[in-house]
């Protein structure tokens, strides 16, 4: 399909398909190029159907432990199948209702890989489309290491479609995604070990979140090594094997069914034509500056693909910016109030300043602590684990960071984030 528009959006994610619905709004002519389902990976293979299988997940948890609520169910058994039957059907649902958007919006869909080819061309499939702005919006993929044997694992993309729940789950890497899969697993039964090669998982979070949910992952026999560096996946049977280094002194070793290679993941930009197109890049992710422009006149990033914050809703809300000042709005992204949500049991979420990050900053810091078993919504539902942290300027009160670990707290952390956002203090947060 050729044409000539007012913006092109390469990409059709949460950044990208934002980004098109914004610009339409504004009243540009606008396209959006996707070679895959509509959605990006956050809703077709990450965020998402990680999500809906966490909740599978979840309520298996909670239908085990039901008989204190006077819930008594015998032979309770987690359907695998079934999981990843509803998994797909959410998928698909979310994607139709993208679909709808885009075309109640009148934003063109263009199926095909797009690439640049200079002075505001696109060429997708064969066809070319000209804009007067574009807008790469074209995501991440999953980080590969030089490890030996890295063709035994399987990445994030991959574990969504296993036939069945491994009795023996190996994680390499400790970041968000490892770990969701990890507290997935963990709850359906597998023996899982996490293998992080920094001191900490979850490196960005407060440590005394972090000690809380390593406390219960353990409790549910799960094993967790930091500082550990992987040497090799080998073959060992029918079975596979990691094999490893614990701060840089002796090797040991894990037997795992599967091992899940979980090290994050890198701006894309294969087939993009960025350079020739006059787009820089730094290794690999496309530069911009603070108003999203890039290096080439009428070109600009959003999304992962500039290699920032990696989160879905930090890609939508650099969309909206992009494009606003595509119409000449002049928006700078604030990224200070960007909240950060991991889906464990229990739940980790946390935004703003951390206690060590404000300190070192010179700042003089007033912390609060609140314990979820001290709270009597936290015992009505069971789950008593966790707390609340507030970070705060002692001088103002101002609230500086909020981070949680406990039930509920990927919902609680909307309400911090207004806090945060809007400079709030502590007595105005008094009810």
């Amino acid at each position: 399909m050729a044409g000539s528009f007012d913006v092109v959006v390469v990409g059709g994610g949460p950044g990208g398909y934002v980004a098109a619905l914004r610009a339409a709004q504004l009243g540009a002519n606008t396209a959006i190029v996707e070679k895959d389902r509509l959605g990006g990976t956050c809703l077709v293979r990450g965020c998402i159907p990680t999500k809906a299988l966490l909740q599978s997940s979840e309520l298996y948890t909670l239908a085990k432990g039901g008989a204190p609520f006077g819930v008594v169910a015998d032979n309770i058994a987690f359907d695998w199948a079934a999981a990843q039957k509803r998994k797909g059907a959410v998928v698909d649902q979310l994607v139709k209702g993208v679909e709808g958007l885009l075309k109640a919006g009148g934003v063109t869909v263009v199926r095909g890989a797009g690439k640049l080819v200079g002075d505001g061309a696109i060429d997708v499939a064969g066809e070319r489309l000209q804009a007067k702005d574009i807008v790469i919006a074209t995501g991440s993929a999953v980080s590969r290491i030089p490890l030996k044997g890295a063709e035994l694992t399987i990445d994030s993309d991959a574990i969504l479609e296993l036939k069945e729940v491994p009795a023996r789950l190996a994680v390499i890497g400790g970041g968000v995604v490892g770990m969701e899969f990890a507290a997935m697993f963990a709850a359906l039964g597998s023996k899982v070990t996490v293998l992080e090669m920094l001191p900490q998982i979850l490196p960005m979070v407060e440590a005394d979140v972090v000690n809380a949910y390593v406390k219960h992952l353990t409790g549910l026999g799960a094993e967790v090594h930091t500082s550990s560096k992987v040497a090799e996946v080998a073959k060992a049977g029918r079975a596979l094997q990691v094999r490893f280094s614990t701060g840089g002194e002796g090797g040991g070793a894990v037997d795992a069914d599967q091992v899940l290679l979980a090290v994050g993941r890198s701006p894309y930009t294969e087939g993009l034509g960025a350079e020739a197109a006059g787009v820089k890049l730094e290794r690999g992710r496309v530069v911009v500056d603070d108003h999203l422009r890039t290096s080439a006149l009428g070109v600009w990033g959003i999304g992962d693909v500039i290699g920032g914050i990696m989160l879905a809703h930090v890609a939508s809300y650099e969309g909206i910016c992009a494009v606003e000042n595509i119409a000449g709005h002049a928006r700078i992204p604030d990224y200070h109030a960007a909240p950060n949500c991991v889906y464990t049991d229990p739940e980790i979420a946390h935004v703003g300043l951390g206690e060590k990050e404000a300190t070192e900053r010179g700042i003089e810091v007033k912390v609060g602590r609140f314990p979820f078993a001290a709270a009597g919504r936290a015992l009505t539902l069971g789950q008593t684990e966790g707390f609340v942290k507030v970070v705060a300027d002692a001088p103002t009160g101002r609230v500086l960071g909020v981070h949680i670990v406990g039930p509920r707290a990927t919902d609680l952390i909307a309400e911090a984030t207004l806090a945060v956002q809007n400079g709030l203090t502590l007595n105005q947060l008094d009810l």
